[in-house]
């Protein structure tokens, strides 16, 4: 029986500074989007993406991921204890991220900089699809090392459960890996095999919201359901498969009227 290692969520001090594992892992995923953007627009042939705007698109989204990240954390599942403990919302360093609310935060980031630099929505959102699940990934990873967000009870003839110390002595599902390997690797796969060829506008983010939705659907029934303000609807699922399901829905509803779209994301940006 694997038991979980109780990392120190503290990678190193820098003298009254304490630099944790969840912030380095956030950077991480800013970083990948810094390494990936530019051969991403390589491949497009689409010039206007200079390093410039890579590095505006990048802060836009920074503060877009982790603004609506928290207020999604707030807003969605646990309004309660954070309106009881308002400072609370501000200590982001102990995790407590939303990736709906990031989703959120990050639609009204890249409006903004589609305004500012004189692009289409739709231009921005396809190209940045793509580049997003390796952050996801990281940010499973920075779940996992903090020892949060664990699994549903798992058999114990399963090779790979996992005792959670700090919670109980049960066996459980490792669901921080099954998301990291589903949100970052093979939606980043499926992603940036489906972003190679010219699509209709606005079809990679389509798919995005759709494989995405459909992967932390089924994650959620190996994951610890956090109760959020949607779990009265029905105790068979989670306000995060609620959330899940509204992607899949818009995403399928964004993929058809593409469909009827027939200019390219990659034509159309082409300088």
């Amino acid at each position: 029986m694997l038991v979980h290692p109780q990392f120190d969520p503290v990678a190193f001090s820098l003298g009254p500074l304490s630099v944790r594992w969840y912030g380095l892992m956030y950077l991480a995923g800013f970083l990948a989007f810094l390494w990936l953007a530019p051969r991403h627009a390589q491949r497009m042939g689409d010039v206007r993406w200079t390093r410039e705007r890579l590095d505006a698109l990048l802060f836009y989204g920074v503060l877009g991921v982790v603004l609506g990240g928290r207020l999604g954390e707030v807003l969605f599942y646990q309004p309660q204890y954070y309106f009881a403990h308002p400072l609370e919302i501000f200590a982001i360093w102990r995790g407590g991220m939303s990736f709906h609310g990031g989703l959120v935060g990050a639609i009204v980031a890249m409006l903004l900089f589609a305004r500012r630099e004189g692009m289409g929505f739709w231009q921005v959102a396809d190209f940045v699809a793509p580049l997003v699940p390796p952050g996801l990934g990281f940010g499973r990873l920075g779940n996992f090392i903090n020892g949060e967000l664990w699994g549903r009870p798992a058999p114990e003839s399963l090779p790979w459960a996992m005792i959670y110390p700090q919670v109980d002595t049960l066996p459980r599902h490792p669901s921080q890996l099954y998301e990291a390997l589903g949100e970052g690797l093979l939606l980043f796969v499926l992603l940036w095999w489906y972003a190679g060829r010219p699509r209709p506008k606005g079809r990679v983010s389509a798919v995005f919201l759709m494989g995405y939705g459909a992967i932390r659907f089924v994650c959620e029934c190996f994951r610890t359901p956090d109760p959020g303000i949607l779990s009265w609807l029905t105790p068979a699922l989670s306000t995060a498969q609620w959330l899940s399901l509204a992607m899949l829905l818009a995403g399928a509803v964004l993929y058809l009227y593409a469909r009827q779209r027939p200019d390219s994301s990659f034509s159309s940006t082409q300088g």
